[in-house]
This record gives structure tokens, C-alpha cells and sequence, in this order.
């Protein structure tokens, strides 16, 4: 069931946009601190996720992690990347083609392997959820779920469209 789910994006209601961008708004305030802590806690769960991070591959202490401005820089990109994306969830055709760059980049450029952005966006709701608890209620939680899923579903289409073969 949880592998069908991620490989069919579902609508998100306009009432959804709306909570997703609410607690975003929040979020991206911090943007560089709370992605730090994203890719921080995505590298510690998933350490082979680092060989793709030249600058970055060889370092296990997370204090290490916090301090090293290439994965700032990385951090910064990935919610500026996001921040789009939220932005424009009512332009499907923008989210699309930001999402298709995204994918498109990490498939030919970088070879990383799509599975990454699933784990990527599981940790991205789990730190949202842990850093503003009080705006994570269960529909925020579902409207998230979503977002996650048009992530990945966007990005692997991109994936698909270039020829990856894993």
C-alpha cells in the first residue's frame, strides 16, 4: 500500500494549500537553520545519501555537519527549491517544471538515485512536525503527506523522462 501511495501523487485541496503554506511561512523564516537540520538528520539516518557530497562525504559528527558552509550552502538551495514549489502550489505548471529541473539536475548531473528524495521528504514532515508541534495537527500532517508525494512523484517523473535506469 505505502509503495503505491508514493507513486501516485494526490490532489491537494485548496484548503490543504493553504495549511501547507501557513506552516511554511513559519519554516522558511528559518530556513537555513531548519534545513540544516533536515540534511543533518537525513545524513545521520542515511549516510550513503553523503557520497554524493564531495565536500562533505567523510564527515560522521553532526556538529561537523552543522558547521560546514557547503552543506549551509546545500541547505539554503534545497528550501529555496521547496519555497518555490509551496509558493506556487496553485500553479501546477510552474511546480512541475521547478520539480522537473530539480530531478533532471540530480539524475544526469549528480546520478543520484531517486529513492533519496522519498527518504529527503519523509525527514523534511518529521523535522517540520518536531520543530512546530503545535501547528502539526493531523490535517497538517495529511496536507504534508501530500506535498512529500507531489515531490517525489514530479521528480521521478523527471527521472523517467531523462532515461535513468537504476
Amino acid at each position: 500500500m505505502e509503495i503505491e501511495r508514493w507513486e501516485r501523487s494526490e490532489e491537494i485541496s485548496d484548503a490543504e494549500k493553504k495549511v501547507i503554506q501557513e506552516i511554511w511561512s513559519r519554516v522558511y523564516a528559518n530556513c537555513e537553520d531548519v534545513g540544516v537540520s533536515i540534511l543533518i538528520r537525513f545524513f545521520v539516518n542515511f549516510p550513503s545519501a553523503k557520497q554524493y557530497f564531495s565536500q562533505f562525504k567523510h564527515m560522521e559528527d553532526p556538529l561537523e555537519m552543522e558547521r560546514s558552509l557547503q552543506l549551509r550552502k546545500h541547505a539554503r538551495r534545497v528550501m529555496g527549491a521547496i519555497n518555490t514549489v509551496v509558493e506556487n502550489l496553485n500553479d501546477s505548471e510552474k511546480v512541475s517544471s521547478v520539480l522537473a529541473l530539480v530531478g533532471k539536475a540530480h539524475a544526469l548531473k549528480h546520478k543520484v538515485e531517486p529513492i533519496y528524495f522519498k527518504k529527503l521528504t519523509g525527514v523534511m514532515v518529521e523535522v517540520i512536525a518536531e520543530e512546530y508541534p503545535n501547528d502539526f495537527t493531523p490535517e497538517a500532517h495529511g496536507a504534508w503527506t501530500k506535498m512529500k508525494t507531489l515531490i517525489y512523484t514530479h521528480v521521478t517523473a523527471a527521472y523517467k523522462e531523462v532515461g535513468w535506469a537504476q
